[in-house]
């Protein structure tokens, strides 16, 4: 019987599902040179198997030409996105609960920050809330300073950027949400884990002020369950 050789078709797939695995499992995600080289092949197939994922949202391209995941991924319900989720939920709901406060996951998306999980307090009270999935420039807001203060340091970075990674929290006012306070802590760098924060929204002065060390060991809980 003569060996079945795979067709054109399920040969992309596979090459695709590849390319996907190297981006998920780079701890900075992946160039097309670089996914070019572990497929072994032509840098235009790569370059087009990693423009056909980013379609899709499963990746996205930064400004410095790598691609990381995506928040497609997360409509998948499997993979890296489904376990962060699953891992920062619960400890949210406490957190949301003992702050009275909204709390969300945001992901860093290349050159936005996308709010992964929402988590409001069970509260009978006003507060503050927005959908999973919104996005809003990395820069802008506690989640977005605090994201790229979880990268290395960068010539020309914003000082409130600076100072987020020196303290090891991000807190802004009314940048995203007229008259809201923001504190957000990044989770640590784990590999194949794309950069997150938890993020607490609140009209609060008093709550903002106090949030930091909840929040830091909110999120050291959430690393340590990733690793």
């Amino acid at each position: 019987m003569s060996e079945q050789r795979p067709t054109q078709g399920t040969q992309t797939l596979a090459r695709g599902l590849r390319a996907l695995e190297l981006v998920a499992q780079g701890r900075d995600g992946a160039t097309i040179q670089e996914v070019s080289a572990q497929l072994d092949v032509h840098r235009s197939i790569a370059s087009r198997l990693l423009a056909t994922l980013a379609e899709a949202r499963l990746v996205i391209r930064g400004a410095d030409g790598r691609y990381r995941t995506g928040a497609g991924l997360a409509a998948l319900a499997t993979g890296i996105y489904a376990t962060l989720r699953a891992a920062a939920e619960p400890v949210m709901r406490e957190l949301a609960t003992d702050l009275g406060a909204t709390v969300s996951l945001i992901v860093d998306e290349g050159s936005e920050a996308v709010a992964l999980a929402v988590i409001e307090p069970p509260a009978s009270g006003y507060v503050l809330s927005f959908r999973s999935g919104s996005r809003h420039p990395l820069g802008r807001g506690s989640a977005g300073v605090a994201l790229l203060a979880a990268r290395p340091p960068a010539p020309g970075e914003a000082d409130d950027v600076t100072t987020a990674r020196m303290r090891g929290y991000a807190a802004t006012y009314g940048e995203v949400e007229p008259g809201a306070y923001g504190v957000a802590a990044p989770l640590a760098a784990i590999e194949g884990v794309p950069a997150a924060c938890l993020n607490l929204i609140t009209y609060r002065a008093e709550v903002a002020e106090s949030a930091a060390p909840a929040l830091l060991a909110a999120a050291e809980r959430i690393s340590a369950a990733l690793r």
